[in-house]
């Protein structure tokens, strides 16, 4: 019955199957869903993203790894997952599939349901990590696992990994991408992905991941001698310290594309209202259009992907309600356009400030910056005969990010990532991180036929 209900879904999807079915992959893809979903793999105390692991190496080895080339480490109260398929040819570099375990916190007492009891409804899997990214991995697993019954034979190893705090502080992400920096290419299923028309629930395009930028946190802080609140004075930490927020608020950095931005511009133009897709055009046709970049600028959906953005998300000050402040501190998190290291642009907010009283510090934990990676044809041409084997015609096209991924710590290592998940879902439906978090199901057909004919054709 499973099975029945997702080639029914997948008809119902508008999606054509070309490349399969495969209907002993995609049963355990969902089962496997399900029960990591189950599993509270949140940072913390009773953190079960162990537990996560071990029911993938479990899965893998069923399905044919070997015991010795499934090895899960523990790392403070997570863990993490690598997995070996050797190839025929070991002077290749190896292909590396990235996934992470772990998941954000969610209340129960805030979802409409458990948000760790799986629940499929309305063609909707539901539980937390059903988007972000607990299908997504075991789609990729039942995917190697039906290849290894079709007698698939990779030529050069591939190895999945899963880290296991991707959501926190990716120190398990580090780790990996230390181990495997041999890699010849690595395939995020993290990131990228297909929308799906809010009308007709139908495929509009899909986008790879090839770049994100580099996330960051400033703080910046003023102190002085402080003193009795009924003497002012016109030396107030939390007043210095507001007039540097406010000029920070105030500074643009310059507008910049580069070859995939401006090609994310081009083609996602198509799919915005006019006065952006407009706008769109004009900034990859002229990066200092003045007219572009403000109504580029003026939308949160648009502002980050045209440079570098820094904003204020945390202020703290004072001592006592009747004294004069004696410090006063702020956050400033940025998120950095590839190809500028941080060091750079912490010197473009101190000259902004132009406060000597204001000091500002580098505080950021987990993040090391990361330029683009290389659109390589063989990567493009590889993707797109998978993806169109199962959505034929859908538009494919590149994009950057604005959050940071496992990618960041491989291109750290010039290693090129990109995002590629096959999943594809509306705007309005896509509650990663958030409430009643959910993915149609529909997608698991076919995005088991792209693994199925993309990882043979990059593992070559």
């Amino acid at each position: 019955m499973r099975v029945m209900f997702l080639a029914a879904a997948i008809v119902a999807s508008g999606g054509a199957a070309s490349a399969g079915p495969h209907p002993q992959a995609e049963a355990q893809a969902l089962d496997l869903a399900e029960k990591a979903i189950s599993l509270r793999s949140v940072h913390g105390p009773g953190n079960q993203t162990p537990q996560v692991a071990e029911l993938y190496r479990d899965a893998l080895v069923a399905g044919g790894f070997l015991p010795e080339n499934v090895v899960i480490t523990p790392v403070d109260d997570t863990a993490y997952l690598i997995a070996r398929w050797p190839g025929s040819d070991p002077k290749l570099k190896p292909l590396v599939i990235s996934g992470h375990m772990d998941v954000v916190e969610a209340k129960p007492a805030d979802w409409q349901r458990d948000p760790f009891t799986p629940v499929i409804e309305n063609g909707y899997l539901f539980g937390r990590g059903s988007t972000d990214m607990k299908l997504d991995g075991t789609l990729a697993i039942a995917s190697l696992n039906e290849l290894r019954r079709e007698g698939f034979k990779p030529r050069r190893d591939i190895v999945i990994e899963f880290s296991g705090d991707e959501e926190t502080v990716m120190k398990t992400s580090a780790i990996i991408a230390d181990k495997l920096t041999n890699a010849d290419l690595v395939l995020n299923i993290d990131g990228g992905g297909g929308t799906l028309d809010e009308v007709t629930g139908k495929p509009s395009y899909f986008t790879w991941e090839g770049a994100e930028k580099t996330y960051a946190d400033f703080q910046l802080t003023v102190t002085n001698e402080g003193g009795h609140s009924s003497e002012p004075r016109r030396n107030n930490a939390i007043d210095r310290l507001a007039t540097a927020l406010l000029r920070i608020q105030a500074h643009q950095f310059t507008p910049e594309e580069s070859d995939l931005t401006r090609a994310y511009f081009l083609q996602a133009a198509n799919y915005q209202p006019a006065d952006i897709a407009a706008a769109m055009r004009a900034f990859a046709a002229d990066p200092t259009d003045k007219a572009a970049i403000e109504t580029l600028s003026a939308n949160p959906a648009t502002v980050g992907k045209i440079g570098t953005t820094c904003v204020a998300t945390m202020i703290s000050g004072g001592h006592a309600l009747n004294a004069l402040p004696q410090r006063a501190e702020a956050n400033v998190n940025c998120r950095i356009f590839p190809g500028h290291k941080p060091a750079d642009i912490l010197a473009e907010l101190a000259a902004a400030v132009g406060d000597p009283a204001v000091t500002l510090k580098d505080v950021t934990v987990g993040s090391v910056a990361n330029d683009a990676s290389p659109m390589r044809p063989n990567f493009v041409a590889a993707l797109t005969t998978s993806l169109h084997s199962v959505y034929p015609g859908v538009p494919i096209f590149p994009a950057q990010s604005s959050g940071a991924s496992d990618s960041m710590w491989f291109r750290y290592h010039n290693v090129p990532s990109y995002g590629a998940s096959p999943v594809f879902i509306k705007d309005s439906d896509d509650f990663s991180h958030g409430l009643n978090e959910r993915t149609p199901i529909a997608n698991i057909p076919p995005a088991i036929s792209y693994y199925v004919m993309l990882l043979p054709m990059l593992s070559k």
